[in-house]
């Protein structure tokens, strides 16, 4: 941490190899342009409107087929793909701004209709989750049951997470995150409720998480620690993923065991962390046990995350949804004007509206 001297919103970052012109972060969001699950020209023009954060953090993306749940998401396991993030990370790179590529396996929360011919749903165990998702060929459809993942299954996605990782550093983009959080694959093997497996993947809270650790490790190994960050969202319900004793204990392991690893970073979705005592003590214990950076996120303003990092709770601080329809959302935190409000309706369609439509403030 660096507190010599106050540390706010617009203080450049220099530890650890990663240099940003400040602390706001764009987190994650899935937008759904990837016509054909690769990265396009519109895409490219998108992040680069945004680059007036310090770190981009893309949309989930796929380290295999069988993680594109979701219609028109992008993936990164072939060589069409890795060309068109070498193009989104060139114009991102052009404005000064470092990204990060978000690597997201949506496991059981997919539909077959949003995959490639060939691709399978799976998780942990065969346990549905509640539910429905949009396939573009069929409207809604229910979410089906999943295949339970052999051991051979993860061994390959353990590889296909570290090529992914692999293929993102050749297409020039500054590292990647692990998508450990809001209810896909890596954190359905952390709850009890959607992992029952009984080998030394499931039980209790080490064999459970086994499988994070294991595609945590695969990717340092392969593109090394200083390019490797995680989310995380401890006490969160979306995507069905019930609540179960032992969240504390469960999360407190992980951090630990990313400490010992030495990644670059964990980034902490703490909305509902933050409404139980407890989860507002993980994430003080996260602070203390990870001795690298910390990126908090969940409905921040800019009054609170200058607050966060003048305080040591964060190094920098990820915003979402007012990025969408405020491309100068720093500019505009910075000069205290007013924000647009996004457009809920396009926020998964096809196209430039609502996109890269929304004007910068003039």
């Amino acid at each position: 941490m660096e507190n010599q001297t106050k540390t706010h919103l617009f203080s450049p970052l220099s530890q650890h190899g990663l240099g940003l012109k400040n602390r706001i972060v764009m987190a994650p969001m899935t937008r759904s342009r990837a016509v054909g699950s690769v990265p396009n020209a519109l895409m490219a023009t998108y992040y680069a409107q945004r680059a007036s954060s310090g770190l981009i953090i893309t949309e989930g993306t796929s380290p295999s087929p069988d993680g594109l749940g979701y219609a028109r998401i992008p993936g990164i396991f072939n060589e069409e793909q890795v060309k068109g993030w070498e193009k989104v990370a060139d114009a991102v790179h052009l404005k000064g701004s470092k990204i990060f590529v978000q690597l997201m396996h949506t496991g059981r929360i997919a539909h077959p209709e949003n995959m490639p011919e060939g691709s399978r749903v799976i998780a942990p165990a065969a346990i549905k989750a509640k539910g429905d998702m949009w396939t573009d060929s069929s409207g809604m459809q229910p979410l089906p049951l999943p295949e339970p993942m052999s051991a051979a299954d993860i061994a390959l996605t353990i590889q296909e997470f570290a090529q992914a990782a692999k293929n993102a550093v050749k297409a020039g983009l500054d590292g990647v995150e692990l998508h450990g959080a809001n209810g896909y694959l890596l954190e359905q093997f952390l709850n009890p409720h959607v992992n029952t497996r009984t080998d030394e993947y499931g039980g209790n809270l080490t064999n459970r998480s086994r499988f994070v650790l294991e595609v945590v490790s695969a990717i340092a190994d392969a593109i090394g620690k200083d390019k490797v960050g995680i989310r995380l969202s401890p006490y969160n319900t979306f995507n069905d993923m019930p609540y179960y004793d032992g969240i504390f204990d469960t999360y407190d392991h992980l951090v630990k065991e990313f400490e010992k690893l030495g990644i670059l970073y964990v980034h902490v979705v703490e909305s509902a962390a933050r409404e139980l005592e407890e989860g507002r003590r993980l994430v003080e214990t996260i602070r203390e046990h990870f001795s690298n950076l910390l990126i908090l996120n969940g409905g921040y303003t800019g009054e609170k995350a200058e607050k966060a990092l003048e305080s040591g709770r964060a190094d920098l601080i990820a915003f979402g949804m007012p990025f969408i329809s405020n491309p100068d959302f720093p500019q505009r935190i910075k000069n205290s004007l007013p924000l647009a409000s996004p457009k809920t309706a396009s926020f998964y369609s096809a196209d430039q509206v609502g996109y890269t439509d929304y004007p910068f403030y003039e």
